[in-house]
């Protein structure tokens, strides 16, 4: 079954490693199936049946987003509070996402040694994502952690496009 690859940047056109990313995935469109949130609901207005439903129709769940203040984008999180719903992804009969591979794919504006104990931040990034690992286990899916890419806007066009396709690789790693 194909990964679904939900993305959660508000504004994909501006975005530089995000948007490379996505056309890196459309070179392999029997593997991965490529949501863009804001796209799909530029009102914000989130459809939960059909989020599930796309969600029962694939096999891993990738949440892929820009860390905003330290966290995903609104909309991702709104995602997260509808679709992740009691008695459908927890809870007593909530087993649909139950055995899934769940991972991340997240891009920082700051630098890898800014997300440390002695940097800038004071927190590394699993320590920042572990609210996504938590969640992914609390719907008992199975968390591959994340893919990263520290430095967005310190990068060089031959950076972005060699994390474009390492972050593939890590994608395919799922299947």
């Amino acid at each position: 079954m194909k990964t679904l690859v939900i993305i959660g940047h508000p504004d994909i056109e501006s975005s530089i490693v995000n948007r490379r990313w996505i056309e890196e995935m459309k070179l392999h469109p029997d593997l991965f199936t490529i949501h863009e949130l804001a796209k799909e609901y530029p009102d914000g207005v989130i459809d939960r049946e059909i989020e599930q439903s796309l969600i029962s129709s694939h096999g891993n769940l990738v949440l892929q987003f820009p860390m905003y203040w330290f966290n995903c984008p609104p909309i991702l999180k709104k995602w997260l509070d509808e679709v992740l719903t009691e008695g459908w992804a927890f809870g007593k009969a909530g087993n649909n996402i139950k055995g899934r591979k769940m991972a991340l794919g997240v891009t920082t504006g700051g630098k890898g040694i800014d997300y440390d104990k002695a940097g800038r931040y004071q927190y590394n990034l699993e320590e920042l994502l572990a609210p996504f690992e938590i969640t992914a286990k609390y719907c008992k899916a199975d968390y591959q952690s994340f893919f990263a890419f520290y430095g967005a806007d310190f990068s060089t066009q031959d950076e972005i496009d060699k994390s474009a396709k390492d972050y593939v690789d890590f994608l395919k790693e799922l299947i």
